[in-house]
């Protein structure tokens, strides 16, 4: 794809249309974020190449086109400021709103009583396992897989919703952190984007059949609950490749998908990276 296409490309991916190539080239030199994002948001922005940009304490990697990406946490209250140095330029700050979200309460009732109350060893268990994931989740490739526009991994039922307040056999958890899809047991489980697979394990406590999908620059998609895994650690895989199959294992209540998105340690919302997917060409 001509790079001239791919950014203008990237710009839609980030709700920011322009009106024709001509002007996709010409801003080339622009800072471009959008004004505001919503909690959960996945904000992708264009930069002239070589800046320098920061947000949130960390110096972002920007792409050879000038793309940059975070994402804005559940709880983000905002405004956020992102300080882009075009090379040669000052340091300049952009800021951008935080659009706030409601978060009903979810009842999930029936799960396993050890994995709402566990008792000491597979606490530490459980711990153990969540910090393999969330080293797996510091990965920063230069690989702008993320700039794809996303696809459904399974088409079915929204059954549970990122970001709501969890309520375990009625004592309160943490919100969602992600989204679920209730299909049957063994429904394939394709890659929503392109990426190398950072971990794969068929049997964690909690999650069960997990597998974490890495689209670059700290982006990266979790399947859990899987009944099977077809990859393994470092594959390769494509947008719509087959990764597995949905099951209920782990903490579930039935069949389902649990898709969830990170960028590095703060959790987004997979539903809005489709929606703005829709904008894509």
């Amino acid at each position: 794809m001509p790079v001239a296409s791919r950014f203008a490309g990237w710009l839609l991916l980030a709700g920011l249309a322009l009106p024709g190539m001509a002007a996709a080239q010409a801003a080339d030199t622009r800072v471009v974020f959008p004004a505001s994002a919503s909690q959960g948001a996945l904000v992708i922005g264009k930069v002239p190449p070589g800046s320098t940009v920061e947000y949130g304490g960390r110096q972002l990697r920007v792409s050879d086109y000038g793309s940059v990406v975070f994402g804005i946490g559940r709880d983000e209250k905002g405004p956020l400021t992102v300080q882009v140095t075009p090379p040669g330029g000052t340091r300049t700050p952009t800021a951008i709103t935080v659009t706030p979200r409601d978060w009903p309460t979810e009842q999930v009732n029936g799960v396993p009583p050890k994995t709402v109350n566990p008792p000491p060893e597979i606490a530490a268990r459980i711990q153990r396992e969540q910090a393999q994931v969330t080293a797996a989740r510091a990965r920063d490739d230069a690989r702008p897989d993320f700039a794809q526009a996303f696809i459904w991994p399974v088409q079915g039922r929204i059954s549970g919703r990122f970001g709501n307040a969890r309520v375990y056999n009625g004592q309160p958890g943490a919100g969602h952190s992600g989204m679920d899809i209730a299909v049957p047991t063994g429904t394939p489980v394709k890659a929503p984007a392109a990426g190398v697979i950072t971990f794969a394990a068929p049997d964690l406590y909690l999650t069960g059949g997990t597998v974490l999908l890495d689209h670059g620059f700290g982006v990266s998609s979790n399947f859990l609950h899987l009944s099977r895994i077809d990859v393994k650690v470092g594959d390769r895989v494509q947008q719509g490749q087959v990764i597995g199959a949905v099951g209920a294992t782990g903490r579930a209540t039935g069949p389902h998908l649990h898709w969830g998105m990170n960028w590095f340690d703060v959790r987004i919302d997979p539903l809005l990276v489709l929606e703005r997917s829709k904008a894509a060409p």
